[in-house]
């Protein structure tokens, strides 16, 4: 049996909230699985190592629609591509009349699909109440990526007993979304006069105006970047830290499928979908919010206090 899996969502995030489903149906039907999916959800770095899949198929649409599956032309290339693999069943992550049309012409049989055209959903409890109707079965919301075990130990042979290490998340999809980053040199220091520590600044090439002022810090020396590493390659690294600090990005989900404390700043982000998947997030919300008041348009970047994050990772530390 051959069986697709189309996750049209854009981010690294999204692609790690939906593994303890897409895990789930590899195992229901016994199958290694193909994944349909967008280029920057880095699926095929973050799944490499996965058991349960057989192959990335890269999803190209882009915002001003020049990807080569976007519009007419794009939507019959994409047919193709499907119809020549032969699937037998295809679980949609979508509404989408699109991918409905594009796996019913491809020829697939059997076809699982979110309601068509539902829109503004919360992310976790859609995939969740899907899956388990459809392999009527209760799924855990907890999500794992798998890595080599020789690429984790050789990680964790540069890792120094006498520190404790710690990944900064200072990346983020806005600015809303982002802690300030004097708050994260300053954390650090103060961090670092506690235990003695490392660094690793989870960010990508659009963050290095901001990695090259805490480079420039004080705490530069302690502090190694991710910004010119693939996401299969900081992954070992993630996998031996002691700690996650950072904004709601995904790193932070990440950081958290990889069995890592995760503490989680949430200050323009809905925390019901992307906070409380996890046993491994905890939260922190701007003051004068609620876990259910803060979303999108919270604006709350101001308020999340340099204590309260300090205080915090004191407990989870310890």
């Amino acid at each position: 049996m051959k069986v697709l899996v189309i996750q049209p969502k854009i981010g690294m995030g999204d692609m790690v909230i939906y593994l303890p489903y897409i895990h789930a149906i590899s195992k229901k039907y016994g199958v290694r699985l193909s994944i349909l999916a967008k280029k920057n959800t880095r699926a095929d770095q973050l799944l490499s190592h996965d058991k349960h899949i057989n192959e990335i198929i890269l999803l190209d649409r882009s915002k001003d629609k020049s990807g080569s599956h976007d519009g007419i032309r794009g939507f019959f290339k994409l047919i193709s591509q499907i119809e020549s693999k032969k699937f037998d069943k295809v679980f949609i992550f979508s509404g989408s009349l699109r991918y409905f049309l594009i796996s019913k012409i491809a020829k697939i049989k059997n076809i699982a699909q979110y309601p068509l055209f539902r829109k503004n959903d919360n992310i976790v409890t859609s995939a969740k109440l899907f899956t388990e109707h459809e392999l009527k079965q209760i799924i855990s919301t907890e999500p794992k990526i798998f890595l080599k075990k020789n690429d984790i130990e050789k990680a964790k042979n540069k890792f120094s007993k006498d520190h404790k290490h710690i990944c900064l998340g200072i990346s983020a999809s806005g600015n809303t979304k982002r802690w300030d980053i004097k708050k994260f040199i300053e954390i650090a220091e103060r961090l670092d006069s506690t235990f003695a520590c490392k660094f690793y600044i989870a960010g990508g090439r659009n963050d290095q105006e901001l990695i090259k002022l805490i480079m420039n810090s004080k705490i530069g020396l302690k502090c190694y970047s991710f910004e010119n590493l693939k996401i299969s390659d900081a992954m070992p690294i993630i996998k031996n830290c002691d700690l996650y600090i950072g904004n709601d990005t995904g790193w932070l989900h990440i950081s958290s499928a990889l069995g890592l404390k995760s503490l989680a700043l949430f200050m323009d982000s809905p925390v019901s979908a992307y906070g409380k998947y996890s046993k491994n997030i905890s939260i922190i919300i701007p003051k004068g919010e609620t876990e259910v008041s803060t979303t999108h348009n919270t604006l709350g970047k101001d308020r999340v206090s340099l204590e309260e994050v300090y205080s915090k990772v004191l407990q989870l530390l310890n």
